[in-house]
């Protein structure tokens, strides 16, 4: 009689797929992997294709690919006595919710092509107005830290690190056999946050094209107004604002950049719930306004979404493309890897996945304050861009050694038999959410977002020696983090810290019009940070207030803080001067 490992082995051999994502004309990168996956899956086994409830498919891809509605192919017994294994493409946006409402019910493969799915649950909830279920799902995927991060969204608050620190996830990837992703920093978070899970890294398949066509591009250029002879920086894709064009816009202002321009390549975000980055959304008219603001409108070219057959003559109509990103959702973007594999060489930003890219086919600009003291985010990238473009036979080089890591990396192929051989292999594995020893999964870090109110101590300490009227001193405000939960740097936008400090005398504020001190770092629980203020004494009896604030959000998100103690609570830190 033949053993149990022995029939698992045979049943994984005849294993069949029902492939599930969004098909063409979805407007989504995800669609456009399938298609030019499914050949090499169909290729080496059974796969059959099922078109999600809701979504349209092309004509042409049903007609390909046999495409059967979902609900047409599901057994009158339901899913559960379904012989064939699912294989699933789920993704960070409302056109993956059908994916993920099946996927729940219907253990399979998924392949995740973005870490975070906490964008496509705010969708899902805050969007039809269901706060409690909003609740309900960061409360089961991250414990207490999730309940609690909810209440910020309860007010409207946007709270952008919290969508990416919170992934929202491990109820779907609890449910499944197994799970894909591209790149080896999605894999090691899913195992650090859930060790049960079972991963697998997998190529992102994309099929080599023709090199850009000049002369498609020379058309493209002309057809947005773009002058021929002119440098052109492209950024590509679904214009969120994590691609962080704003700063792309900014560093078109920078001298070294006079008459470069740029092109803005992809579909924008509109639901009202998207996170916000500091300085603009993100989408066209913000883009364009920031531009007049700069002076450069005349060089920024939005072209919105473009038809499949035109995105390789966009690409072709650039000499650098942009893929800068932060934060990020743990996605291998599929639109730099087009770029790449037209032979455009890219900047890209030197941060988590990206830096698994090697140096040869991309530049890596640095995000925020350089370290070194030569500037910022935006300096930094200028002077990369300014440089690059300046040295064509560089970018030609780069150019050629894109297209190469595509052939080799990212052959179709090869990445459908590393999928049919994760198939294969899990076919038969118990998912980790019916094992009698499941266990919640450690929750990550707590952060400053995720907390309505935080201990800590704030003091000062300057020497308290008399101090003449008019006499400019420095004084010194010790902040420390007493609590479990880390504090974040105020640069990192909502959720960020800053100290608030007021000088009063005669009833009015001395230091109304200053800016709030930001904290520079984060700051771990038992850390500290002092702040130096230069003031000068005034002539009347005056009072130094302190607050601790935190950056965006509304009046339920600020800390105030006390005078010493190991806990806020009573008025603000107060010092007569």
């Amino acid at each position: 009689m033949p053993d149990r490992a022995q029939t698992a082995g045979r049943a994984a051999a005849s294993v069949a797929l029902d492939f599930l994502s969004p098909l063409p004309p979805v407007r989504s990168g995800i669609a456009d992997y399938s298609v030019d996956l499914l050949p090499h899956l169909v290729a080496a086994g059974d796969v059959r294709v099922l078109a999600l409830p809701g979504q349209p498919v092309d004509p042409a891809v049903v007609e390909r690919f046999g495409v059967v509605p979902a609900e047409a192919a599901r057994p009158p017994a339901g899913w559960v006595a379904e012989p064939r294994l699912a294989l699933y493409q789920m993704g960070n946006n409302r056109h993956h919710a059908p994916v993920e409402a099946i996927a729940l019910e219907r253990p399979g493969i998924l392949t995740l092509h973005d870490l975070v799915l906490h964008h496509l649950l705010s969708e899902e909830t805050l969007g039809e107005r269901d706060f409690a279920a909003y609740r309900r799902r960061l409360a089961a995927d991250h414990g207490w830290i999730g309940e609690e991060a909810a209440g910020p969204r309860a007010w409207g608050a946007r709270v952008e690190a919290m969508l990416f620190e919170l992934p929202a996830h491990r109820t779907l990837l609890r449910r499944q056999r197994g799970v894909l992703v591209h790149n080896r920093r999605a894999a090691e978070r899913i195992t650090e946050e859930d060790p049960e899970v079972r991963v697998a890294v997998v190529p992102m398949g994309l099929p080599l094209p023709p090199p850009a066509d000049p002369g498609a591009g020379r058309a493209f250029r002309r057809r947005f107004g773009v002058p021929e002879a002119a440098p052109v920086l492209g950024s590509y894709g679904f214009q969120t604002p994590i691609k962080r064009t704003v700063r792309a816009v900014e560093a078109l202002a920078a001298p070294g950049l006079a008459g470069v321009h740029l092109l803005v390549v992809g579909e924008a975000p509109t639901a009202p719930h998207e996170p916000v980055e500091p300085g603009g959304s993100g989408r066209p008219d913000d883009l364009l306004e920031l531009a007049r603001e700069l002076g450069v409108a005349g060089r920024v070219h939005v072209t919105g979404f473009v038809a499949p057959e035109d995105f390789a003559a966009s690409i072709a109509a650039c000499d650098l493309a942009l893929n800068l990103r932060y934060p990020t959702a743990g996605e291998t973007s599929a639109s730099l890897l087009r770029v790449l594999a037209l032979g455009r060489p890219a900047v890209v930003s030197d941060y988590a996945q990206f830096a698994e890219l090697p140096d040869a086919v991309v530049v890596k600009a640095p995000l925020g304050p350089a370290e070194r003291g030569d500037g910022g985010e935006v300096e930094a990238l200028a002077r990369e861009l300014a440089a690059l473009l300046a040295a064509p036979e560089r970018l030609a080089a780069m150019g050629q050694a894109a297209r190469e890591h595509v052939r080799r990396h990212h052959d179709p192929a090869a990445a459908a038999a590393a999928v049919w051989a994760a198939c294969r292999e899990w076919a038969d594995a118990e998912p980790p959410n019916e094992r009698a020893t499941d266990r919640p999964a450690a929750p990550p870090s707590a952060t400053s977002l995720t907390r309505e109110r935080l201990p800590g101590r704030l003091e000062r300490l300057d020497p308290g020696a008399e101090w003449p009227e008019g006499e400019r001193r420095t004084v010194t405000l010790a902040l420390t983090n007493r609590g479990p939960a880390r504090w974040l740097a105020a640069h990192r936008g909502p959720g960020g810290i800053a100290l608030q400090v007021s000088l009063v005398a005669g009833g009015r504020d001395l230091r109304a019009a200053s800016p709030w001190l930001a904290l520079p770092r984060d700051l771990a629980p038992g850390e500290s940070h002092r702040f130096s203020l230069e003031l000068r004494k005034p002539p009347a009896p005056a009072t130094l207030r302190a607050a601790v604030r935190i950056v965006g959000g509304s009046a339920p998100g600020t800390l105030v803080a006390e005078t010493g103690g190991e806990d806020w609570g009573g008025p603000a830190g107060e010092w007569s001067l």
